[in-house]
């Protein structure tokens, strides 16, 4: 019986180690510990450093700005706003009946007090001149601005423009420093890194940083043309006319306004764009006013009801409503009715947008037009005037 269960198994063994021994020139097991081994065709090698394929690469993670700080701050000036004012008298004063009551009584004088306000300002080019907002000046008797470099000097006001909240104003001083302004081609986007810079609360060249949380923001109230930087870099009172540069420290925006809900900030300030900026300032200095192009329409946003009458796509346009005789859009042809889908190639979605592209007309420009007639779709070029009744000194 014994013999009967070991015989089969006695039979594999000499089976397999005859196998074994007819493989032997073929088979070998290579040691990875034994330097003498030679690997066979099959066996895997180690390979070299300079035989493993390359990692991809990864670019340097940027800890500073300290670089564009450098080359902005020294441009960006604190700016002293001050004026005289007389404070508030109770209303039981004014009453003539009191009056006549303690008329046998001297009242003290009310006696007036000087008010301070802070702000910011930008040096553009080397001439002395300084863009700020208009606000930061307002109503202003005595203006004095100081350096980065602890010069402090009188500044008198070129110019402003309610319409953008910007102004300018001028310093006699020598060897003054000069902001870098972008490449015409350097296109802002939504993420950019931005630092603002300024004078909040009167900490004197105060940097923040954050992004490019929106462009062309619009319908905000705060101005009449709106075409706002939006971005969560922190801007607090005294930023205002301050500087918003990009991460090469060039100038993007004049810092403007900051977004209160319940009197608290949320963390959404609002600058104008630098080509805006630039454009107004330019017709300050030379105007003292701003040039503006007039094209002579009245019109309305495209409401739902509107654009169904119509039978065009809510948001298509702005309609016309009103045309002035011996207008630039009247010698142009256009009509009553008519409705604006473009200007200069830009798609016309509403009133504010038709008002920013507007703004930035001059008198004797060709403005194209892209309308709608009756349904039909039409080109007329306008060359813009300047305003008949606007403008004026």
């Amino acid at each position: 019986m014994l013999i009967r269960i070991l015989f089969p198994a006695l039979i594999g063994a000499c089976i397999g180690l005859t196998i074994l021994v007819l493989q032997k020139d073929t088979i070998r097991i290579t040691n990875p510990f034994d330097k003498a081994s030679t690997p066979t065709e099959n066996s895997q090698t180690t390979k070299t450093p300079a035989e493993l394929p390359a990692e991809p690469s990864v670019a340097p993670v940027r800890t500073s700005y300290a670089d564009a700080v450098e080359a902005a701050s020294p441009a960006v000036v604190n700016i002293y706003a001050s004026r005289t004012v007389t404070p508030n008298t109770h209303p039981l004063l004014s009453d003539p009946k009191f009056q006549q009551f303690l008329g046998r009584f001297t009242l003290p004088q009310q006696q007036q007090k000087m008010k301070n306000s802070l702000g910011s300002g930008v040096f553009i080019g080397k001439d002395g001149y300084i863009l700020t907002n208009r606000h930061v000046i307002q109503g202003a008797e005595q203006i004095a601005v100081a350096l980065s470099d602890g010069r402090k000097a009188p500044a008198h006001i070129i110019g402003t423009d309610p319409a953008t909240d910007l102004a300018v104003l001028k310093v006699e001083l020598g060897q003054l420093p000069e902001i870098p302004l972008p490449l015409s081609n350097n296109a802002l986007r939504v993420g950019d890194i931005v630092l603002a810079i300024g004078n909040p609360f009167g900490f004197n060249q105060s940097v923040s940083i954050g992004i490019i949380s929106a462009l062309g923001r619009s319908n905000l109230g705060i101005t009449t043309y709106e075409n706002f930087i939006q971005t969560d870099a922190a801007i607090n009172p005294g930023n205002s006319g301050g500087a918003l540069i990009n991460a090469h420290g060039e100038l993007i925006g004049i810092n403007t306004a900051v977004f209160n809900k319940g009197g608290e900030a949320q963390g959404i300030g609002f600058a104008i764009p630098v080509e805006v900026a630039l454009l107004i300032m330019s017709d300050l200095i030379e105007y003292g006013r701003v040039n503006r192009g007039w094209l002579g329409v009245e019109t309305i946003d495209l409401t739902p009801a509107l654009a169904a009458r119509f039978n065009i796509p809510y948001n298509a346009g702005i309609l016309i409503t009103k045309i002035f005789k011996n207008s630039p859009a009247h010698k142009a042809g256009l009509l009553p009715g008519d409705i604006i889908t473009k200007i200069n190639g830009v798609t016309i979605a509403s009133f504010r947008s038709a008002s920013r592209q507007v703004a930035m007309i001059r008198p004797q420009d060709e403005v194209e037009i892209e309308l709608t007639r009756m349904n039909n779709p039409l080109r007329a070029t306008v060359t813009a005037s300047e305003h008949p009744n606007l403008n004026k000194p």
